[in-house]
Formats: C-alpha cells, sequence, structure tokens
C-alpha cells in the first residue's frame, strides 16, 4: 500500500487593499441606489460584499466614510471621462478640446445622476469649497488656460470662466434631468452653441 501523499497547503487569496476597499465602496453605492442611504447599513454593505464585518472596518470607520470615498470616486471618475475625451482631440485643436471635455462632462453626469445625488446630497451653500468641485473646475480651468496662451479665446480670468461654463453646463443638465429629458447629445448641441459662443466672443 502506497503511503498517502500529504495534501498541498491551500493557499489563502489575500486582495489588495485598493481591491477590498473597491468591493466595498461599490456594493454601498448598489445598496444606496437601491435602498437609500439612511436605510443602509454596514450589515448590508458586507453582506453585499461578500466580506467579514471586521474587513469593513479595518477600511473604514463608519458608513460616512464609506459616502465620502464614493463622493471621491465619483468626481475622479468623471474627470477621467472628460480627461479621455479631451485627450482623444489635438492638442492645438482647443476649441475642440473644450467641446470634448463638454460632452463627457455631460454623458457622465446624465449617466449617474442618480448616483451623484446621493453622493452629494448633503451639498450646501454653507460648503462653497469641496476638493470634489476643485478637482473638476481645475481640470476645466487648465484647458481654458492653454487655449488662453494659444490665442484661442481670450477671457480676462479663466479660472472664473471655468466656473461659469461648469456651473451652466450643470444648471442645463439638471433641468434636463429634472423633465425627464435624459438624452445627451441635444444637450451638448445646445451647450455647444451657447457656451461655444461665450469663449468665441
Amino acid at each position: 500500500m502506497k503511503p498517502e501523499m500529504p495534501r498541498a497547503r491551500r493557499q489563502r487569496r489575500v486582495l489588495p487593499a485598493e481591491v477590498r476597499t473597491g468591493h466595498l465602496i461599490a456594493a454601498a453605492a448598489e445598496l444606496f441606489l437601491s435602498k437609500g442611504l439612511d436605510a443602509t447599513t454596514v450589515d448590508d454593505i458586507v453582506a453585499r460584499a461578500g466580506v467579514a464585518k471586521g474587513t469593513f472596518y479595518h477600511y473604514f470607520t463608519t458608513k460616512a466614510d464609506v459616502l465620502l470615498a464614493l463622493r471621491a470616486r465619483f468626481s475622479q471618475d468623471f474627470n477621467s471621462r472628460a480627461q479621455a475625451a479631451i485627450d482623444a482631440c489635438a492638442p492645438d485643436d482647443h476649441h475642440a478640446r473644450f467641446r470634448a471635455w463638454l460632452r463627457g462632462a455631460v454623458s457622465a453626469y446624465v449617466a449617474n445622476f442618480r448616483l451623484h445625488d446621493v453622493v452629494f446630497h448633503d451639498f450646501t451653500h454653507d460648503r462653497r469649497r469641496s476638493q470634489e468641485k476643485d478637482m473638476v473646475i481645475d481640470q476645466l480651468a487648465a484647458l481654458l488656460d492653454a487655449g488662453q496662451k494659444a490665442g484661442a479665446w481670450n477671457l480676462p480670468d479663466t479660472r472664473a470662466a471655468a466656473f461659469i461654463l461648469f456651473d451652466g453646463m450643470h444648471g442645463v443638465v439638471d433641468d434636463a434631468i429634472a423633465s425627464a429629458r435624459l438624452d445627451p447629445e441635444p444637450l451638448c448641441e445646445i451647450l455647444e452653441d451657447m457656451l461655444g459662443r461665450m469663449l468665441t466672443r
């Protein structure tokens, strides 16, 4: 009788921290959208993510911390979509790069407005500055500044212009969402025409 071969030890798969937190954030996003922010518990999040409760508390202190992480990820994704659209244009075609930013921003907002409303539900006028909005404004201001230096437009203040353009886009898209007009194409055409004239002038 042959001696039994020792069984190979099963290696425990350890996921990187960013993957674990990514799973928790994704699970929280799904639950916040389906159940609502207040009704979602930490137990719900760990059950959806398929991790132990201790794993949650290793990375986050409270549910509010997950919301902050989700807010940061939302803003990063928003910027990444806009940047990908910008990078597809020729570096010296500043008007095309602005139109690409606009289309990327409008499409990202329309596609994710429900999650946007969850993660930014507590933003009030006393919070006039935020890291998330600054990230978006910095991206647009850099685009406008490059066009300014190349003579594509003449703006008295590129950062002020970035706020006007971003908040104008945001307001038009909010109004369309409130009216259930969720096709980004007509919004992009209107905004390209109106905001493009501002830059040209």
